[in-house]
């Protein structure tokens, strides 16, 4: 499978947990299929996410399509709103 959601299922923050949940239904609209990655089942899943975003203090959610970073919840918004989230994730 291609595209990969990074979120958490642990986290106090309904910023994060609204974002991670809005990508989702997003995506799910467009009939794009994708993976999800639970961060909090280890700082290695964490560092991962982070070292493939190119951003030591990257937080969920973040976008990649295979191993190439797409980008994070803002750059997510703004594709939708350009009406270009095939373009985002590097599928066209």
């Amino acid at each position: 499978m291609g595209i990969k959601l990074y979120y958490t299922t642990v986290t106090a923050s309904r910023e994060v947990k609204s974002r991670q949940a809005e990508m989702m239904r997003i995506l799910e609209s467009k009939s794009i299929k994708y993976e999800l990655v639970d961060i909090s089942v280890g700082s290695e899943v964490r560092d991962e996410m982070r070292s493939k975003a190119g951003d030591p203090t990257a937080v969920p959610p973040q976008l990649f399509n295979e191993d190439q970073y797409c980008g994070n919840y803002e750059m997510f918004s703004e594709a939708v709103e350009a009406d270009a989230v095939e373009q985002f994730l590097k599928m066209a």
